[in-house]
């Protein structure tokens, strides 16, 4: 019976056509294959090519901050961080670059927050520790923090992050790689890859996603979110735009308002911090609920003027959010009528259909594990990865989707992201009240 479905799946290969095939799959051989993989595939072509200017270019860079040794503000806002202190203080004192002053917020917290950072500071591991006694959320913190920064730079990380030992210099490089840099995102991966076949498929996601991902719209000119794991910002930047608002993605919020301000914002692939990623899926789809709510927020509500002529109008920060939506939101939508059609009109095919589909998301998700490792600098680590990919279609394909499809739609119809304890109730009815 198997050899016969198979000598029945190839006939219908054979019968169809290799066109009709790819007629029937446009959405990836018209839509995602040209911007997720060859044009990647392209751009990282290219930057391959240039890399000996480039490392020439960056070593001048390196010298000039080394030269200058500006200091440099870390500033670290949260809440019930405790158990990440030490270590993420530990790894800071361990960096290359150590012209830091280094600010722990305390957002409120309910653990030992308050005595390991007290200690921390009578021993002088760290510069400053704040607190706030009532919850303010996170940007209040990150705005707190920056009131008492001095540093030419600020430097935003999570509690829960961990670093290469060069991790703190790499990113400050690009600042001096070229003029008007306002801020420079670090590449972030999945430090508990490990841990259950969640925390893997992001570590794949990760990889691809912002690894090669930023990489590539970097180099466009359209890399529009600084992570608030890792970012480095120049202060006065920072300063001239009051921080940071209220919002559930307040990251994509900064980093857009520094590229409308008319400055470059640059990744930088060999700064690399290691983040905490859920564990389960459940708390996965939370806090990729809270993600994409800020698509809708952000891009549709508070950055609509980038899509109108006005005197500010800029090209590079229209494509940087067209891409972003029409990717995103659009064809989201887009997709869900395309699978509709596909499976209604090739019902009695579907047998075929199904296996086929996987075998060509598995290989261009192949394509591009195989592009990350290329450049990845722990590859003997994320090699085991492999057996994960062909679970990407179904973890991106359909779970994300799903996901995304439901933020997009609670948020566009009912503000839900404004009702999200991530932030405190107040502070988000302020941010409602003045429209951010």
């Amino acid at each position: 019976m198997l050899f016969s479905y198979w000598e029945n799946f190839f006939y219908y290969l054979e019968h169809e056509g290799l066109m009709r095939i790819i007629n029937l799959f446009w959405y990836y051989f018209y839509i995602e294959a040209p911007r997720f993989l060859v044009m990647d595939l392209v751009i990282l072509g290219v930057v391959v090519f240039k890399s000996r200017k480039s490392k020439l270019n960056y070593e001048r860079a390196r010298n000039e901050l080394l030269a200058e040794n500006p200091l440099v503000s870390v500033i670290v806002p949260g809440k019930n961080e405790g158990r990440h202190i030490y270590k993420l203080v530990k790894g800071m004192r361990e960096q290359t670059y150590n012209h830091l002053e280094f600010i722990i917020v305390d957002d409120g917290s309910d653990d030992d927050t308050y005595l390991i950072c007290r200690n921390l500071k009578e021993n002088g591991l760290i510069s400053m520790y704040l607190r706030n006694e009532e919850r303010g959320g996170k940007a209040s913190a990150a705005n707190l923090a920056l009131r008492y920064a001095r540093g030419k730079y600020v430097v935003h990380v999570d509690a829960d992050t961990s670093f290469d030992r060069d991790a703190i210099e790499k990113i400050l490089i690009p600042f001096y790689v070229e003029e008007n840099v306002a801020g420079v995102g670090g590449n972030i991966k999945v430090r508990n890859a490990g841990d259950s076949i969640a925390t893997s498929l992001q570590a794949i996601e990760y990889l691809q996603t912002i690894s090669v991902g930023r990489m590539v719209t970097s180099y466009l000119g359209i890399y529009k979110i600084i992570s608030g794991a890792f970012g480095a910002f120049r202060r006065d930047l920072l300063v001239r735009l009051g921080g940071w608002d209220v919002g559930p993605g307040l990251d994509g919020d900064i980093t857009v308002k520094l590229r409308k301000l008319g400055y470059k914002i640059r990744f930088e692939p060999g700064a690399v911090g290691l983040t905490h990623a859920p564990s389960r899926f459940g708390a996965l789809s939370k806090q990729r609920m809270r993600w994409s709510k800020s698509l809708i927020r952000f891009r549709f509500r508070k950055h609509a003027d980038v899509f109108k002529p006005q005197a500010n109008f800029n090209f590079s920060n229209f494509f940087a959010l067209f891409d972003n939506i029409f990717y995103n939101f659009i064809l989201d939508i887009l997709w869900w009528i395309y699978i509709v059609n596909l499976i209604v009109t090739n019902v009695e095919f579907l047998i075929f259909l199904i296996p086929l589909k996987f075998v060509i998301y598995g290989v261009a998700s192949y394509i591009q594990f195989i592009t990350a490792m290329a450049l990845s600098e722990r590859r003997n680590q994320e090699w085991k990865l492999f057996v994960y990919v062909p679970l990407m279609m179904i973890y991106n394909g359909y779970y994300m989707r799903v996901i995304r499809t439901i933020a997009y739609f609670k948020e566009l119809f009912w503000k839900s992201s404004y009702y999200d304890n991530w932030n405190p109730e107040k502070s988000s009815r302020k941010a409602m009240e003045i429209g951010i």
